[in-house]
């Protein structure tokens, strides 16, 4: 037989751990020795130590790996065994994956509010603008919309103007969900006649605008506007004009709308 110690660096368990298992019956010593209360092990016991590494490494509590071995199952009972705890680890699996993804979703929110939070004072220039206003049955048909202004554009051979400026403005007087009054404005190098619905004119800029990034998809614009307009009210500002939603990235170069990147400008004195 062999003393603890020996058995120990056999077997790469500490002595520490082969008293506890002692202590709660898992392996126990084969003789104690009356005269120095040295403790002996068979060497089969090693493959029982080898047993219980390989249960605990597959996830098996101390207290399942007892009630296992206690009942010593054949092939079949320890194949059920062990697809029972393969189906609880991938269920655990489960439940983590989606932790860990709401949690990026929440760190993901919480960049967003960082960004929203800052709010700088901008000149809006003077420019040549291509328009197209429309009164849309409701958001999504800017998907329409806009590509829609771009064909026209193309055909009438327009040259935007670099670096590119775009945004739109919305002429209601309160928030509406349907029967939207909307104008693109894309900035050009030259005024066109109009045609097919592009209206060209000269648009005056604005001195000092408050402005704020968005990043992420549009209808999570709501916050954005809050903590923009808030600002402007702390710091005592007056609104001179129509807030403006300059587009910088979205649907057209990122698959993914959190990646879509828009500065809401707010012209104010």
């Amino acid at each position: 037989m062999l003393k603890i110690g020996d058995f120990s660096k056999l077997c790469r368990t500490t002595v520490k751990t082969l008293r506890y298992y002692d202590e709660i019956g898992l392996v126990t010593p084969d003789l104690i020795s009356r005269e120095n209360g040295y403790r002996y092990y068979k060497p089969e016991k090693l493959a029982l130590v080898s047993e219980i590494r390989s249960l605990k490494e597959m996830g098996f509590s101390l207290e399942e790996i007892s009630s296992v071995l206690t009942g010593r199952p054949d092939a079949g009972e320890l194949m059920d065994i062990l697809e029972i705890k393969k189906r609880s680890i991938e269920n655990s699996i489960v439940r983590e994956q989606n932790s860990v993804s709401q949690l990026k979703k929440w760190i993901s929110e919480l960049k967003t509010e960082l960004e929203m939070e800052k709010v700088t004072i901008k000149q809006l220039p003077d420019i040549i603008a291509a328009t197209y206003r429309k009164i849309i049955p409701d958001f999504n048909y800017l998907y329409t919309m806009a590509p829609e202004m771009g064909d026209k554009m193309r055909k009438q051979g327009v040259v935007c103007r670099e670096p590119a400026y775009c945004f739109n403005i919305y002429h209601d007087p309160e928030c509406k969900d349907k029967d939207i009054d909307v104008e693109i404005v894309e900035a050009v190098v030259k005024k066109l006649p109009d045609a097919d619905g592009i209206i060209y004119k000269e648009m005056k800029g604005f001195k000092r605008a408050a402005c704020i990034y968005h990043r992420g998809p549009y209808e999570n614009f709501g916050r954005t506007y809050s903590a923009v307009f808030k600002w402007i009210e702390d710091n005592k500002l007056e609104i001179i004009g129509q807030p403006r939603e300059s587009y910088i990235d979205g649907c057209w170069n990122k698959e993914d709308p959190n990646d879509w990147l828009t500065e809401i400008q707010v012209p104010v004195k």
